[in-house]
């Protein structure tokens, strides 16, 4: 009998060992009590700043320890400053996560980022907030409305700097489609380009969420003409608005509109840095795929007339991964495609800025 109990209390105790075995979690131990560094790469009130803190305040609730994600924005360089200060300064542990610029993994497959120092393949991707396509439009008040206006007429177009993903599609438009853009660089955010609308600096710009131009589509539509969008397919709400991939004519067309239209989908992409353990790395993509379906989350981005649209952290590298290994002879037709010789700094503007 008293084996017999020995025996009793010793599978017990192992059920109980395995138990908490089980509970015990080495990830969500690390960032109980802690806090994580969201690194956002423009000012206050763009889109890049808007996406980083709704996702912040609900990631959290998903993160094993429900760590704080603390914002701290700090714009320069196009991105470059907050995702430097991500790899070279911030904590190698997994503290510390940023969205980066969108062009950043196109910059490098075409050897456009010599200077930058940060290898794309190196970083830890998360998860892409947003799949939505580029769109450029014009004031109402400006003379091109169409996509065959911007052929007849020079429109002015806003963007922040010389290597933007504004600056380069240009260059696609006007090499491939034939239009007259003429770049003004130098504003560092969405909403000074939109007031350099209004005052009648440029006549457009670009971006990546229409929806937060107006309340509704039809606010949207009485404030702007939308002349092209690029991605891999049309935005439901914009069918209107001729996709750059339809829009072809040959093969190298092709080549290149698929490239570029593949770029402009990472359109928030957010990383952590090239040394975070593994196990950390599998826990924030986890919580950044139940983050984007958590009604709280989707409510509140609803809110403010975000566009949502998910890519895991395994199918984001693999994408970036696709178009760094792009083979040469189609790298070259794209970097010929978005040289761009019309481009003016704004006075006072920020110089050489992505």
């Amino acid at each position: 009998m008293a084996g017999a109990r020995r025996g009793a209390l010793a599978a017990v105790a192992a059920c109980a060992s395995c138990f908490a075995a089980a509970r015990a979690d080495p990830v969500a131990d690390f960032y109980r009590g802690k806090q994580i560094s969201m690194y956002i790469r423009a000012a206050p009130g763009g889109n890049y700043d808007v996406y980083s803190r709704v996702l912040g305040r609900h990631m959290t609730r998903h993160i094993p320890g429900n760590p704080l994600v603390v914002p701290i924005n700090m714009p320069g360089g196009g991105g470059l400053v907050a995702l430097s200060y991500v790899v070279n300064a911030a904590p190698r542990d997994g503290d510390a996560l940023t969205i980066i610029t969108q062009s950043f993994p196109m910059d490098q497959a075409l050897g456009l980022a010599k200077n930058r120092r940060v290898d794309m393949r190196a970083l830890k991707w998360i998860g892409n907030m947003s799949d939505t396509n580029e769109f450029v439009f014009t004031a109402k008040s400006s003379p091109t409305r169409t996509l065959d206006d911007a052929r007849r007429r020079e429109t002015v177009i806003a963007a922040t700097g010389v290597g933007s993903i504004m600056t380069q599609l240009a260059g696609v438009y006007n090499n491939l489609l034939g239009t007259r853009f003429r770049v003004v660089y130098g504003y560092p955010s969405g909403p000074e380009m939109s007031l350099a609308m209004e005052r009648g600096e440029v006549e457009a710009r670009s971006t990546s969420n229409p929806q937060v131009l107006g309340a509704t589509k039809a606010e949207v539509l009485a404030k702007y003409n939308f002349l092209i969008q690029a991605g891999v397919r049309k935005i439901p709400d914009f069918s209107e608005t001729p996709l750059l991939r339809d829009l072809a004519t040959s093969d190298r067309d092709r080549r290149v509109f698929d490239f570029i239209s593949k770029a402009a989908v990472i359109a928030r992409p957010l990383v952590a840095g090239p040394a975070t353990p593994p196990d950390r790395v599998q826990a924030l993509r986890r919580a950044f795929d139940e983050t984007l379906v958590d009604p709280q989350f989707l409510a509140e981005a609803a809110s403010l007339n975000l566009e949502i649209g998910a890519t895991s952290g395994e199918e984001l590298q693999k994408l970036v991964f696709d178009l760094l290994d792009t083979p040469p002879e189609a790298l070259g037709e794209v970097a010929a495609a978005i040289t761009l010789r019309d481009v003016t700094a704004r006075p006072g503007g920020a110089r050489g800025e992505p």
